[in-house]
């Protein structure tokens, strides 16, 4: 029978199908810069339909345009911290996670995000050094595109990086443009630069206390379970009181102001009250649990969603600021004619700082979520606890001690921390080698420590180009946003003139 098949029109059907399958991954990759062009486009409309009869409406306009941009690139980069440890734990699904985020950083932003803003970022310029109106727009606009597009890029080579420290930088590096060397507050700057090695130590070194005590004290006993009973709730009950004093001195200062003694004391008391709470419910959830590791992650996987909800309300409503504190300053200043030290934000410009972080985390947000929660290390309920709790502890201490910290440092020092530690302690815990060695299966070798500097390096817990990555990220924001925004302003300034 003769063969019916014909090579030519097989080969030009697969090409079709070829060009069909290429064209359906590449629409699907335009979707989200499409949705999240149509929303920049619908944010410059609403700014220009409320802001019709205003001085100033085409820089209004264009402003709100790149503030939303600016929105977007927050929710892509900054949000992964919040969420990202209970997704790569496996506690909750990136799209619960995602769902959980989106919302509760609106909440926070519209809720607890404030009316009124400073317009100069962190007080590192002298405001009578841009006291012209002209030049002091054109500086707030170069530190949006330029923070924005620095954001933009660090999320694209997947580095989450901080979203403060890129205005920061963006607004130093217009100021200079404008004004010189001398407009810049170098003390204000080296406390922030210092934070770049506070915030992730910190973070890390909390975070591995905390992996240390469960370590020692839960995962490492002969009756994980009993173990778990005693000291899972009491472990909430500090994450309770952690974000209680968390959200009452950053979550809500801008709806009361909270001092820190009353901070700890309102902790302290939803501290307790979490512990008599969950100490029935983790008596009754261990209850038939196997005496393993893996019936631990179920005592731990609930407080870590409630978690990550508290940490985007605390993110919303702090650093929507970063997003519309420029725009809100823009606004003012065309609309008056006068630069102001402090200035009102209108409910649409905080609209668009809260619903731009929220699609930028929906459209974008799921490449950084695994970055931190999988690829830097592996996390599993009990260490993405330890970065959850450490990320509150670390804000606690350092406004205490008045240290400008980054949440973003935070919570991934605390996630190389939690890597760097299960390091050392699988090559040197004598206490890990001794379960381990009492617990093996008849007839299996005994495991001895690690000695072989091959052999370490074989097993290191933590991607070493990830961390150089990210770090090198951390060096550069401020330096390259700077570069970058007074390169911009010298454009804008002429522009607007």
């Amino acid at each position: 029978m003769q063969d019916l098949k014909k090579p030519t029109i097989d080969k030009d059907l697969d090409k079709f199908s070829y060009m069909e399958e290429a064209a359906g991954t590449l629409s699907r990759r335009l979707i989200a810069p499409g949705v999240a062009l149509v929303f920049i486009v619908l944010c410059a409309l609403g700014a220009a339909a409320t802001m019709a009869d205003a001085p100033g409406g085409v820089l209004i306009v264009a402003a709100a345009a790149i503030g939303a941009y600016m929105a977007l690139n927050i929710g892509a980069n900054d949000v992964a911290n919040n969420v990202g440890p209970a997704v790569g734990s496996r506690a909750m699904t990136l799209v619960t996670a995602l769902i959980i985020a989106a919302v509760f950083e609106s909440a926070g932003a519209l809720i607890a995000g404030g009316d009124v803003v400073g317009t100069i970022s962190k007080g590192i310029i002298d405001p009578n050094s841009v006291s012209d109106p002209s030049v002091f727009m054109a500086a707030m606009m170069a530190a949006l595109v330029s923070s924005a597009l620095w954001i933009n890029l660090a999320t694209w080579i997947g580095a989450p990086v901080s979203t403060t420290h890129s205005i920061v930088g963006g607004v130093m590096g217009a100021g200079i443009a404008a004004a010189g060397l001398s407009a810049v507050d170098w003390g204000t700057m080296g406390s922030i630069a210092a934070s770049w090695v506070i915030s992730p130590f910190l973070g890390g070194l909390i975070a591995a206390c905390f992996l240390a005590f469960i370590k020692t004290f839960i995962i490492y006993t002969d009756d994980k379970i009993a173990s778990a009973r005693r000291w899972v709730p009491v472990l909430i009950g500090v994450m309770a009181a952690a974000f209680g004093a968390y959200l009452a001195l950053k979550g809500l200062k801008k709806i009361i102001k909270i001092d820190m003694p009353t901070a700890l004391l309102i902790g302290a008391a939803v501290g307790v009250a979490a512990w008599a709470i969950v100490h029935p419910i983790i008596r009754r959830q261990s209850e038939g649990l196997e005496n393993r590791n893996q019936s631990l992650r179920i005592l731990f996987s609930i407080p870590l969603v409630f978690s990550a909800a508290l940490l985007s309300f605390a993110h919303g409503a702090n650093d929507v600021a970063n997003a519309v504190g420029p725009l809100a300053a823009i606004v003012h200043t065309a609309e008056s004619g006068s630069v102001a030290a402090k200035v009102s934000i209108p409910l649409w410009v905080m609209a668009v700082g809260a619903f731009g972080i929220s699609f930028g985390l929906l459209l974008f947000g799921p490449k950084l979520i695994n970055m931190v929660g999988q690829q830097i290390t592996k996390l599993n309920p009990m260490r993405a606890y330890c970065v959850s709790l450490s990320a509150a502890i670390t804000v606690i201490i350092a406004s205490g001690l008045g240290l400008p910290v980054s949440s973003t440092h935070i919570a991934v020092g605390a996630v190389f921390g939690v890597g760097f530690f299960r390091e050392r302690y699988t090559e040197r815990s004598k206490r890990r080698l001794e379960y381990v060695n009492k617990h093996k299966p008849s007839g299996q070798k005994k495991v001895r420590p690690i000695r072989n500097r091959e052999e370490q390096a074989r097993r290191r817990l933590v991607r070493r180009a990830h961390f150089m990555t990210i770090v090198a990220a951390w060096v550069i924001t401020v330096p390259a946003a700077a570069i970058l925004s007074g390169g911009l302003y010298f454009v804008m300034v002429n522009l607007i003139k």
